[in-house]
């Protein structure tokens, strides 16, 4: 289990960091977790040599990164060279999965042609709207708004290419057209795009499993042993505890232990993107740092193994961050946990 844990805190560029730009960060993430907004962005920051919030945010105000949903689907941050495929391979699987949803809505397919028209209208030249702004205009030509069907609506708008997230508004997220802020391109052939999706993937994930991919992609089991199948040269097959885990060929030499402590934010990429979690974190444990409806808490990562959680309280200006470990007696190095601290706070100074 070590192996996974050191090639994994590589591969997620956690350790032996090699980007300084947020957006190379997303890049070669492929897709990073999103709906906790704040938390995301320290997902970006952890994995980025010498960030701080600003830098996040002047790469996603510039448009460098996109929030958005696709792959499973929930929101993610992706590049705008990635958003277009991404959500190619995607759309028509979202819009199945919440077709049942709009029906007990009843939202119609003739109420969502209208909401995307006034949604294209309302943000054409380059404006950059709120969900709560947005819903305000529709309420005026007389669409029934509440939360579930404006998320409904602006999922739907997403998965059909129109809007992706927009620059924040007094550090709420907002929404634009893609069009206007993603240059087109040319699709990609599924076959290609299921290539580089795994590609992606592995180079960024390993070591993974093929039910791992699954879950992280949103493809079928079908449509991911295609992908696999695809970049077999690029990665290297090996069992570990009678699994079978594919690593990409990069990190196939990796063997030292990470000496390393991070306080990893909610949903983060180092747990959620695996099926399977235990490599790093304890069964017994589990209940702790997520629950059964898929809410992810903040942990602790200490030399690649998941041992507790964090929070963050803000007196005076000042930050303040408590660790509590999962077992009382749990050994960790201090000084690494001190690291660990400061790399936040010099995250969020200013902020």
């Amino acid at each position: 289990m070590q192996k996974i844990k050191n090639i994994r805190t590589v591969s997620q560029q956690l350790s032996n960091q090699k980007f300084t730009n947020p957006k190379d960060v997303v890049a070669w993430m492929g897709a990073i977790q999103a709906q906790e907004y704040n938390m995301a962005k320290w997902a970006v920051g952890i994995r980025t040599k010498n960030a701080t919030l600003q830098l996040v945010d002047e790469a996603l105000s510039r448009g460098d990164i996109l929030r958005i949903h696709l792959l499973r689907p929930t929101w993610h941050f992706v590049t705008p060279e990635n958003i277009r495929w991404m959500l190619q391979l995607s759309a028509q699987r979202i819009k199945s999965a919440f077709a049942s949803y709009n029906r007990k809505m009843e939202i119609t397919e003739s109420m969502l042609i209208q909401t995307n028209r006034l949604i294209e209208k309302l943000l054409e030249g380059n404006k950059s709207l709120t969900r709560e702004e947005i819903g305000i205009e529709f309420s005026k030509t007389g669409i029934e708004v509440d939360n579930p069907r404006m998320n409904h609506f602006m999922m739907y708008a997403e998965t059909e290419g129109i809007v992706c997230s927009g620059i924040d508004k007094n550090k709420k997220p907002t929404y634009s057209l893609l069009d206007e802020r993603v240059p087109p391109a040319a699709p990609l052939h599924k076959e290609e795009a299921l290539a580089k999706l795994a590609l992606i993937y592995f180079q960024s994930h390993s070591p993974a499993t093929p039910h791992d991919f699954v879950w992280w992609s949103g493809l079928s089991l079908t449509e991911s042993r295609q992908a696999i199948s695809s970049i077999k040269d690029k990665l290297i097959e090996e069992q570990i505890n009678e699994r079978t885990f594919y690593i990409h060929e990069h990190f196939g030499k990796i063997t030292e232990t990470p000496q390393i402590a991070h306080l990893l934010p909610s949903f983060d990429e180092y747990l959620i993107s695996y099926k399977d979690r235990t490599a790093v974190l304890d069964m017994e444990h589990h209940p702790k740092a997520f629950t059964n409806f898929g809410i992810f808490y903040p942990v602790v990562m200490h030399r690649g193994q998941i041992i507790g959680n964090w929070k963050k309280s803000v007196k005076k200006n000042s930050i303040n961050l408590d660790i509590k470990t999962f077992e009382p007696d749990t050994p960790v190095n201090k000084n690494m946990l001190e690291s660990a601290k400061n790399k936040y706070r010099k995250f969020m100074q200013n902020y």
